[in-house]
């Protein structure tokens, strides 16, 4: 399969390394990214130890089977203007934050499929990305159901050796993953800790609490997600990444903008009651890009 990841950072550069083993790869990113890996190829380190050598540019190509939209969320837009001229079989989302699949298909000539993946990654240099932790992609139809194109992109996920999951349930997943997202991104930047520390230490509950109340308007949008799975869903993955530093952490302590309006302020956005420990989060992180001049 010919396919093009726009959005070359660390999850997209992982993704697209790990496909790049059984198709044919162009990754979308800046420079001095891009041009290390078109000249010396992309080292993959960690628990996957390889070097591949995709196609690297700053800009989209004419034509691909598949486009992998791995950018941040508040960047979806620009993505969706920018792939609008390359013609596509199929789109596949794996951002965080809800509504990006919908601002894709707004702007795209083709179907949008939703994903989530639960695979680490770290971007450690110019054309080097380390992989912390193997994880699973599951990618589906936006709005629930089973459709050929997700089957044939999972198919293609699975030639990679990518464990990969064709779900029928997906907006449940999404809201999932958003309840995981709430309760440990900003949870974790604001209080500086790894994952890990929100299984048992003082700043678990917040996170738990976080997703409870997500679980709560998911229900309100008429997904059925319990509050105990939510924070459930918490638990499991601080666990399993306990020493990973979560993405808007990692952008706090790079001094970049967060994604926080796509995952805590989405829920507080979409609350019809009061949802206060998000609102909370929401209300800090935003502070914090507005002292460092990012909001």
């Amino acid at each position: 399969m010919d396919i093009v990841v726009f959005g070359a950072g660390s999850l997209g550069s992982l993704v697209g390394g790990l496909l790049a083993r059984a198709h044919s790869v162009t990754l979308v990113g800046r420079d001095p990214h891009v041009a290390a890996v078109r000249e010396a190829g992309l080292s993959l380190s960690g628990a996957v130890e390889t070097t591949v050598h995709p196609d690297a540019s700053t800009t989209p190509p004419e034509s691909a089977d598949l486009a992998v939209v791995t950018v941040k969320a508040f960047d979806t837009a620009a993505a969706a203007a920018a792939l609008a001229d390359t013609a596509l079989d199929a789109a596949l989302s794996l951002q965080n934050g809800l509504g990006n699949e919908a601002t894709l298909a707004a702007a795209l000539d083709c179907p949008v499929l939703a994903g989530t993946c639960t695979y680490g990654a770290r971007l450690d240099g110019p054309g080097t990305v380390a992989c912390t932790g193997i994880g699973e992609i599951t990618v589906g139809s936006r709005d629930g159901g089973r459709t050929m194109t997700a089957d044939r992109v999972g198919a293609a996920f699975d030639a990679a050796g990518i464990e990969t999951t064709v779900a029928s349930d997906m907006p449940r997943r999404l809201w999932e993953k958003l309840a995981v997202n709430a309760g440990i991104n900003a949870t974790t930047a604001l209080a500086r800790l790894p994952n890990g520390a929100l299984c048992d230490g003082p700043a678990g509950e917040t996170a738990r609490e976080a997703a409870r109340e997500t679980a709560a308007v998911a229900r309100e949008a008429g997904v059925d997600l319990s509050e105990p799975a939510a924070s459930e869903a918490v638990e499991t993955v601080a666990s399993a990444t306990a020493d990973n530093t979560s993405s808007l952490h990692q952008d706090v302590l790079a001094g970049k903008r967060t994604e926080i309006d796509a995952i805590n302020g989405a829920v507080v956005d979409r609350a019809a009651q009061a949802v206060p420990v998000n609102e909370t989060l929401t209300r800090l992180v935003r502070a914090w890009e507005r002292e460092h001049g990012l909001r």
